[in-house]
């Protein structure tokens, strides 16, 4: 090796050396930080961590989605829906500029999942007439279902507006974990559909 090899190969070891004496772990680790070890015991609640361990992953199980108008009977969907959009039928049927709003019914198991949102496309004669994404939270498990409820809306109104209707709805969390990813189909009339 001659000098000026020497001297580069020496260089680099103390650019090395600077850099491991440099660098300086910046607050506390997640297994010394206090206030989220009282953050995850406070989402967790009753569930015994002993038996999950660090790896578990969290389960997010879509129930049901309600369909809630005033003066209407709330109507149940238990997800996946009853749809048989490949043979023209539709899952459920809206009346058009009637008012409307839904629920989520949802369970969490096994871990905390950080960041759970849905997304929710409408698409009429394939032009997407609709893209809504919502940020729902931070849920940890536990044994009774959480549910979300959506601010109220109304249906498009007009000759134009009643139709068939192509969905995609899809629940992922921060982590990119998909839990529910879902196509279907609905119709709005101008009269309500058969409850």
């Amino acid at each position: 090796m001659d000098a000026e090899e020497e001297a580069s190969a020496s260089m680099a070891e103390e650019d090395e050396e600077e850099e491991d004496a440099g660098s300086v772990a910046l607050g506390p680790q997640e297994g010394e930080d206090d206030s989220l070890r009282r953050w995850k015991e406070q989402l967790l609640g009753d569930v015994d961590t002993t038996k999950l361990g660090e790896s578990a992953e969290p389960e997010v199980t879509v129930l049901n989605l309600t369909i809630l108008a005033p003066g209407r009977p709330d109507l149940l969907l238990p997800i996946p829906f009853a749809d048989d959009s490949s043979r023209g039928h539709a899952a459920f049927t809206l009346k058009d500029g009637s008012p409307y709003s839904f629920r989520f019914s949802f369970a969490v198991a096994n871990n905390i999942v950080s960041g759970l949102k849905y997304s929710h496309t409408v698409w009429k004669a394939g032009v997407r007439v609709e893209n809504q994404k919502v940020m729902l939270g931070t849920f940890g498990p536990r044994q009774e279902p959480y549910t979300y409820d959506a601010e109220e809306d109304t249906t498009p109104s007009g000759i134009f507006a009643r139709g068939s209707y192509s969905a995609k709805l899809k629940f992922v969390d921060d982590d990119g974990k998909v839990y529910l990813d879902m196509r279907y189909c609905f119709e709005i009339r101008k009269d309500w559909g058969v409850v």
